[in-house]
């Protein structure tokens, strides 16, 4: 075995002094995200549909901009700087989609105290929408409500026309547009509604509507909102024209384009076409609705009544007992439509069953979600059970007999794993929507 090499003393003391003047390198230290990079992420995961997780961020982002901000970021207690805006308007759209209003609205009333003038820019997480959304989420309503809308109107005014007389054109200026329309248009329903006592309401609405539909000829809520003064005025028929104007002017656009109703304003396009007989097109635009969101139970009810609707004018008409009034919209709406092949070829005879029978599906449907998402408007829920007991009682009547399969329609809800495999056996519902 060879032997070690005897170490060298003086070597020994030049690695040693060696090691003492090394650098050594130090772990990488990972840099905490700034509050715009926070609000960054915020922002994607809320467009994404996921404000649970958008929460967190936009709170810590709150915290880094703001040195004075404590656990409780949304108390009224703590003073905010303008640092802190972007931060706290986010916070409040996040509250808003996670359904937490007074939150939302303490949020926002503090961006007004930060940007009382609505003058600094969205991008600093100024502008308009903190004032057209207190409008509704402010705990008077009524009065307090219109002064809000006026208060962001007043600035979109100016906006607008600041902007026409540099030349500015183009989607930010027809955005403003929009906002503004639906701003007077927010006007028109606090007056239909809250102050409806009003001795001026009329006055009011008809001022407001007609500046909208001036503002936006082409845009279709200033012609629903126009339809909804017009059958409190009882003037149905100008009701239904007004009401097919503002469906021509969406139904052909992408679903993205923002001209396209929200889920809100259609359900309440289905309510008015409703009342005004149109039921067809309501059933169209509430198939679309639920479509877009099955878990819909003001949807589900709606399609299920206008199937009702339907079913019991087709029965009353080949009974002979419509009304003079019922037979002239019926007429009037169908003469503006034409009548498919297949319709023509099969008749009205008894067509009221396949609308009853339709109609029971979406009731159903409606029931069943009302008990698993613990849904609150008990009036619905009576009148959709009162339905389906008339329903079932005629059929009963005329020896029809109702063929759903409700084992298979209850499964399809509670378990969506097993959806597809029955997919098949659940085809044509969408079918027999309009009948």
């Amino acid at each position: 075995m060879a032997r070690s090499r005897p170490s060298n003393p003086k070597e020994k003391a030049r690695r040693a002094k060696s090691k003492l003047h090394r650098v050594q390198a130090s772990p990488s230290k990972r840099r905490e995200p700034t509050s715009a990079q926070l609000l960054a992420e915020a922002t994607s995961f809320l467009h994404a549909g996921d404000p649970e997780s958008a929460l967190p961020l936009a709170l810590r982002a709150l915290v880094l901009s703001n040195p004075n901000s404590c656990a409780n970021v949304s108390s009224q207690s703590v003073t905010h700087t303008p640092a802190s805006l972007p931060a706290i308007s986010l916070l409040a759209e996040i509250n808003i989609e996670l359904g937490d209003v007074d939150a939302a609205r303490n949020y926002f009333l503090q961006a007004v105290a930060l940007d009382p003038d609505l003058e600094i820019s969205e991008t600093e997480g100024g502008g308009v929408e903190k004032a057209l959304w207190l409008a509704q989420l402010c705990e008077e309503g009524g009065e307090e409500s219109v002064r809000w809308f006026e208060r962001g109107a007043e600035v979109l005014r100016r906006d607008i026309a600041k902007a026409e007389e540099m030349g500015t054109k183009g989607e930010l200026v027809q955005e403003k547009k929009r906002k503004l329309a639906g701003a007077l248009c927010g006007i028109v329903e606090v007056y239909m509604t809250d102050l409806s006592h009003d001795p001026l309401a009329e006055t009011h609405c008809l001022t407001r509507v007609n500046m909208a539909l001036a503002l936006l000829p082409h845009s279709p809520a200033p012609h629903q909102t126009h339809a909804s003064v017009l059958i409190s005025q009882r003037l149905f028929p100008a009701a239904r024209t007004a009401l097919r104007t503002s469906l021509s002017l969406w139904r052909a656009l992408p679903p993205s384009h923002p001209d396209v109703p929200d889920f809100p304003a259609r359900i309440s396009l289905v309510r008015l076409l409703l009342e005004v007989g149109m039921e067809k097109d309501a059933l169209r635009v509430v198939d679309g609705v639920v479509s877009g969101d099955e878990g819909c139970v003001e949807g589900w009810y709606l399609g299920g009544w206008g199937l009702w609707i339907l079913g019991d004018k087709n029965r009353r008409s080949e009974a002979g007992v419509l009304d003079d009034h019922e037979m002239a919209e019926t007429n009037e709406h169908e003469s503006e439509e034409e009548e498919s092949e297949s319709a023509r070829k099969k008749g009205k005879d008894r067509g009221w069953i396949e609308s009853w029978r339709s109609s029971l599906q979406w009731l159903r449907t409606c029931l069943q979600l009302y008990g698993q998402l613990d849904y609150e408007d008990e009036r619905l829920r009576d009148h959709a059970l009162e339905l389906v007991q008339g329903i079932e009682n005629e059929f009963a009547a005329e020896g029809v007999k109702v063929e759903i399969d409700e084992e298979r329609e209850e499964e399809e809800w509670e378990s969506g794993d097993e959806e597809d495999e029955k997919e098949e056996d659940g085809g044509g519902d969408d079918d027999q929507m309009i009948t």
